[in-house]
């Protein structure tokens, strides 16, 4: 605003000065006099003007030091004042970036000494910068591979496929073929505006010692199938012959042989999870007809609880799954042994199949002795027992809600558990649609299953 009103200040004085002088000579000097100052006032204008668009177009030409400050053009007055202004920004700017850059050399050395590959991809997944891990773990070059495309050098269908889906909440792993087969554990990290980090880490040897533990586990389970079988044959021939002496040597050769027959479940429930796995067993698809196969586990249901229990069998849909019979089989019937075993006498149990939401649902509902919050999202783990002497008594292994878990993931489903101590528990496995295979019923079902109006009936 001061200099404002300095500039008005410089206008009215010439116009006095203009005027004393057409009053005291005569009109013509008057606006001659005004025509001078103007015409010096212009050419003093455009030198200043043309000065500073030759030093802008060198400063866009020269490198960015504070060098080139010194090269800005001098003046006096407004002119003056625009220049000094100038030449404390460009200063400021200078220092500012200055500092960025030295943080970003900072930030840039750091991931540079991570083990983790760090790869910047701008909004279209070009790479804009990343750090040497990362070229190791996925064949990059900086200097050569700056600005184009990620697929271009990270070829794989499966990461091709995980960047176009946008789910980026779990990892992907890879083999990089180029390294001696070295294996990358990579995830997406979306952050700013559209932008992504990639994020790489070699887990070869993480994933040779699970192989090794998978191996070992597979091994030592089918070394110790044969000795077990046959121990447990002559056991039952034994207690066959009843040629015990005393109830001791008969109670002995009982619990021998039932730790035996639990050895053997045991071994086998092992190895299955050895087979599930395994990444080079490939699902072996077919049309599995579940209600049949549920017709199947409620008979095994009816034998494993020798009428101490209430059970029915509920099929609201006949739609069949594509997916592997005996793996299907394994899952749904841990789960409806599982609710044979730990439901009291008395107690009541359902097995139910039914569509939902455009996908299959299976569930099983007991009254039984229910679990505790705390336990439910550790279930799936191996041998985990929300208690483990009542897991002794009824011959659990710890293994079989594992085994569900890999099923399940094999054939892209979901389990859902639902339970309260003293109140029973539900557990829901969600089918996909697109594994759902429907056609009508023409035939009624069998007599034993008790069928239902299209209803779930009510959740815990």
């Amino acid at each position: 605003m001061v200099d404002l009103w300095r500039r008005f200040t410089g206008i009215i004085l010439l116009i006095i000065i203009t005027a004393v002088i057409w009053v005291a000579v005569d009109a013509v000097t008057a606006l001659s006099f005004l025509s001078l100052i103007l015409l010096v006032k212009t050419i003093h204008h455009t030198y200043c003007l043309t000065s500073l668009d030759r030093w802008l177009q060198r400063f866009n030409h020269a490198s960015m030091d504070v060098s080139t400050i010194s090269t800005l053009p001098n003046s006096f007055g407004p002119w003056g004042d625009v220049f000094i202004r100038f030449s404390r920004f460009i200063r400021r700017y200078y220092r500012s970036r200055q500092s960025l850059s030295k943080a970003l050399e900072r930030l840039q050395r750091a991931t540079s000494a991570m083990p983790e590959g760090i790869v910047i991809l701008d909004e279209a997944n070009r790479i804009e910068w990343c750090n040497p891990s990362a070229e190791l773990h996925l064949g990059l070059d900086l200097k050569l591979d700056i600005g184009q495309h990620i697929t271009h050098i990270v070829r794989q269908m499966q990461f091709v496929s995980y960047l176009s889906a946008g789910d980026y909440s779990k990892h992907l792993v890879i083999k990089q073929s180029r390294y001696e087969e070295m294996i990358v554990s990579l995830q997406l990290v979306p952050y700013g505006d559209k932008e992504k980090l990639l994020i790489s880490r070699d887990i070869t040897r993480f994933e040779k010692m699970e192989i090794m533990r998978r191996d070992f586990i597979a091994n030592v389970s089918h070394e110790l199938r044969t000795p077990l079988t046959i121990i447990g044959g002559f056991l039952e021939t034994l207690l066959d012959e009843e040629m015990q002496d005393s109830d001791m040597e008969k109670r002995a050769l009982t619990l021998m042989a039932d730790q035996s027959k639990r050895m053997q479940r045991l071994v086998e429930d092992l190895l299955t999870l050895s087979r599930l796995e395994n990444a080079q067993n490939t699902l072996h698809e077919e049309v599995v007809n579940i209600p049949a196969l549920l017709q199947s586990l409620y008979q095994e249901a009816q034998s494993l609880s020798v009428g101490r229990h209430r059970i029915t069998l509920n099929l609201m849909s006949d739609a069949q799954l594509s997916g592997s019979l005996d793996e299907l089989r394994s899952a749904l019937g841990n789960l409806v042994s599982n609710a044979v075993r730990y439901t009291p006498e008395g107690g009541d149990i359902s097995l139910n199949w039914a569509e939902e939401h455009e996908q299959g649902l299976f569930f099983v509902q007991d009254s039984g002795i229910g679990i505790g919050p705390e336990h439910i999202p550790r279930l799936t783990e191996r041998f985990y027992r929300v208690d483990r002497s009542r897991s002794r008594e009824t011959g659990g292994t710890g293994l079989g809600l594992a085994i569900v878990k890999h099923v399940l993931g094999r054939h892209q489903a979901r389990m859902e558990i639902v339970s309260e101590i003293g109140k029973g528990s539900i557990f829901k496995i969600w089918f996909p649609a697109k594994r759902l295979i429907k056609h009508s019923i023409h035939n009624k079902p069998a007599a034993h299953a008790d069928v239902l109006p299209k209803t779930i009936p009510p959740m815990l």
